[in-house]
């Protein structure tokens, strides 16, 4: 099938106007004047184009790209492979509804993930049941109805720093900033936020809240991310999700893993819960399943999907075309991109501590895999969300693109894609940005 040709773009940074040049300028008033002012723009990128790790502005400006459109183009931007199948597939059939009707896409793409989901292995038939969605937000959503309706019970534990998404269940589960639920309130009952990550919190939760105030035979679910992502890519202690487990096992309380920004291969395996060998009871995914097509899935145990028809539905979750660019993205994870980014990690983290014993407004880097973060800090070693953001900003003059979170932590999540010189070309950027913004 014929495709577009176009110019390559160059493998590092390459600047050719001062930013944003007139052209972004030009189209950044057009955006003001009609978006809404809830979106959240850090610096002026007006992106064109992108392949791979790199991304063209509509001045001609070239950037790595180390933010994957927020952990989404796992397979890099417009990945042949990736392209293709969605040409190939769109050329066939763009959409047919999938919770009304059959295509050979969605069933494959169900296949594939049960297999690898992290349930035990029954001697017949699948260890999930898959329902697609368009979103992480909407993952969550869906999990929560299904938790409730299976367990019969009404209340919820999440943690603070999780970020789960910002429509109503999801942002009620959200403890990540209060801008996001700020003036959005009554949100939905029955949820009870722990802090994140310590074995002390879990803890309390069984020796404080349950006997006191919070009945654990009520509890339908509790969520966690097994790394936080807007957070702070928060790594938990060791045991914590362990025993997490442990305590839906004994309350009967199923426990749901939010893999939306860590899953897909980010961390080197397909589930970062693989790290910790758990087995959760759902799974809700989205971001890097479709390399940037908008596409969710909730996997779960096949005892507990057993909600009835018409209990809940997607017009457009699961579309064909985004479930065959999900079947390239996993044929590519499979076929060495978990292992980059695995391997690539090693590296990001390795010259990040280097930093860190550089400069003292640095931390020592946390993650796994290709989903990497270090704090900023100011000269008493607090927290330095300014000092962050000029770094940011200032790297973004220098042609690399860098996303912050958590109180004040920059984070590292590139396409998959990217190669060993591309990370020190990073780490080079960084490094001069720290040597020049006070």
């Amino acid at each position: 099938m014929p495709t577009i040709t176009e110019k390559i773009l160059p493998r590092t940074p390459h600047l050719v106007t001062s930013l944003p040049g007139s052209r972004a300028r030009a189209l950044i008033k057009r955006d003001q004047a009609l978006m809404s002012p809830s979106y959240t723009r850090s610096y002026p990128l007006v992106a064109a184009k992108g392949e791979g790790c790199m991304i063209e502005d509509v001045d001609g400006n070239v950037f790595l790209d180390m933010t994957a459109g927020i952990a989404v183009t796992a397979t890099g931007h417009a990945h042949p492979q990736v392209v293709q199948a969605i040409q190939e597939q769109s050329a066939r059939l763009l959409h047919m509804s999938g919770t009304d009707f059959y295509y050979a896409p969605m069933v494959e793409l169900a296949e594939k993930l049960a297999a690898y989901a992290p349930f035990p292995k029954p001697l017949n038939g699948s260890c999930a049941r898959v329902f697609f969605t368009n979103s992480g937000a909407e993952s969550v959503e869906g999990a929560l109805k299904l938790a409730r309706y299976y367990t019969k019970r009404s209340q919820v534990i999440a943690f603070l720093g999780g970020f789960h998404g910002r429509t109503y269940g999801a942002m009620s589960l959200t403890g990540s900033k209060i801008v996001q639920r700020q003036g959005f309130g009554p949100l939905v009952p029955g949820v009870t936020h722990i802090p994140y990550g310590t074995n002390a919190s879990l803890a309390y939760l069984e020796e404080e809240l349950f006997p006191r105030v919070l009945p654990p035979e009520e509890v339908a679910a509790i969520i966690v991310e097994p790394i936080q992502g807007e957070g702070g890519y928060i790594l938990p202690e060791a045991g914590f999700l362990e025993r997490i487990r442990r305590i839906c096992d004994r309350y009967h309380i199923l426990m749901i893993v939010d893999e939306v920004q860590s899953g897909m291969g980010r961390t080197g395996k397909l589930f970062a819960i693989e790290h910790w060998g758990v087995m959760p009871d759902l799974i809700t995914l989205a971001k890097g399943i479709a390399s940037g097509l908008p596409l969710g899935a909730i996997l779960s145990r096949p005892s507990l999907m057993t909600w009835p028809p018409g209990s809940h539905a997607t017009t457009f979750g699961g579309n064909p075309v985004a479930c065959a660019a999900a079947n390239a993205t996993l044929r590519l994870l499979e076929a060495g991109l978990m292992d980059n980014a695995y391997h690539r990690g090693v590296q990001l983290q390795r010259g990040l501590t280097q930093l860190a014993g550089r400069f003292d407004q640095v931390s020592l880097p946390r993650g796994k895999g290709l989903m990497v973060a270090i704090d900023l800090l100011d000269a008493e070693g607090n927290l330095d969300a300014r000092l962050r953001d000029r770094i940011i900003d200032h790297c973004f003059s220098q042609g690399l693109l860098l996303l912050g979170c958590g109180k004040a932590a920059i984070r590292f999540c590139p396409p998959l894609v990217i190669d060993s010189e591309q990370i020190q070309i990073a780490l080079e950027i960084l490094t001069k940005s720290l040597e020049t913004v006070p």
